[in-house]
């Protein structure tokens, strides 16, 4: 697999046909409004500081046969602040067709698809139940480094190109088939984070927030050498090293060789780095994963007398569901349900309202 490298200076219609045996006047009901790329990484909840555990409501079960119409998602409404500060209301099936298109790539198994429109749907429901100072007068925002990422319809399928239609669909099926469900645990909607590709185990929240989350644990997650730049690297100079350090933690003594800054790192089972010594100060993978730009906290770092180089493998916080991890999963036959209960530990997949 090639090494993608990187120099630092100084500074993701409906599926199917809606059941319409409604009467004409309910058609009339149903609009699509129209809705406001990927930036960055592929997830939501990327800081070092976990997001509050909204405590929701109770969600009764509600068992359904026959098609999936998605008339739970089209009768429910989102406030979305665009990038842009415009706030607009869409359904909750327009707004989730965006989510995915923006989070996951479209050309995934349509069960990981499906697992990435549940773990969206129940974010943004515990987005709803708890406002925010970040967005007043929406539920939710544009902005994957806050929210979630969003794309127009118009914007993706201009991306998407020759396969505008097939991808379209592909997500229309995912909302549609996955209508009104999410991931509750102990009858609550979760915290569904996610992330791009995992090391070959996800982490366990604490490791990254310094907090314990029954349902966030480390799993095993079947990805590799499939993914692109699933290998990086970042290579930094002794001076770059001690700017970027001081400037967060000014407490770290670099005043001796740069060879012995950084101590011996302690590692979970997948690999990841929990704790490494730089400059006598004691800090987590992932505070030494923000503080050099690394595409994740499964590094190994090297001095060769002149430069740093940190080889990196996954991308992305490793809490949670990776997206490629659930895309090999379905691949190998897996279900949106088998995905989502097996990242996410002790859950159910039922109705969220």
């Amino acid at each position: 697999m090639k090494w993608s490298k990187t120099r630092v200076g100084f500074f993701g219609v409906l599926g199917g046909r809606q059941v319409a045996a409604a009467a004409l006047v309910m058609v009339s009901l149903l609009f699509l409004l129209p809705v406001s790329l990927l930036s960055g990484e592929p997830l939501y909840c990327r800081g070092g500081e976990f997001p509050d555990l909204a405590a929701g409501e109770d969600q009764p079960s509600d068992e359904q046969s026959g098609t999936q119409t998605a008339s739970r998602d089209r009768g429910r409404a989102v406030r979305l602040q665009k990038t842009d500060g415009t706030i607009v209301e869409l359904s909750m099936a327009d707004y989730l067709w965006g989510v995915v298109a923006a989070e996951m790539p479209a050309s995934f198994e349509e069960e990981a698809l499906k697992a990435q429109v549940c773990a969206a749907r129940t974010y943004t429901v515990l987005k709803q139940n708890a406002a925010s100072e970040k967005h007043p007068g929406a539920d939710i925002c544009g902005d994957s480094t806050c929210c979630q990422a969003y794309v127009e319809r118009a914007a993706a399928e201009a991306r998407w190109g020759l396969n505008a239609g097939e991808y379209g669909e592909k997500i229309d099926r995912a909302v549609a088939e996955t209508d009104g469900l999410g991931i509750l645990y102990q009858g609550q909607p979760i915290q569904a984070l996610f992330f791009s590709s995992a090391p070959g185990k996800t982490v366990d929240a604490v490791e990254v927030w310094g907090r314990n989350v029954d349902y966030l644990t480390s799993v095993d997650s079947p990805e590799g050498e499939e993914v692109p730049n699933y290998r990086s690297q970042v290579v930094l100079t002794a001076e770059e090293v001690k700017k970027l350090v001081l400037a967060d933690y000014p407490g770290a003594d670099l005043s001796v060789d740069p060879g012995s800054w950084f101590g011996r790192a302690s590692r979970n089972e997948g690999g990841t780095v929990s704790s490494i010594l730089l400059g006598g100060v004691t800090l987590t993978g992932s505070q030494v994963r923000t503080l050099f730009s690394l595409r994740s906290a499964a590094f190994t770092v090297t001095w060769d007398g002149t430069e740093f180089t940190f080889d990196v493998t996954g991308y992305g916080h490793g809490v949670g569901m990776s997206q490629y991890g659930a895309n090999a999963m379905a691949k190998e036959g897996k279900t949106f349900r088998d995905i989502l209960t097996w990242y996410y530990t002790g859950t159910q997949v039922d109705q969220l309202w």
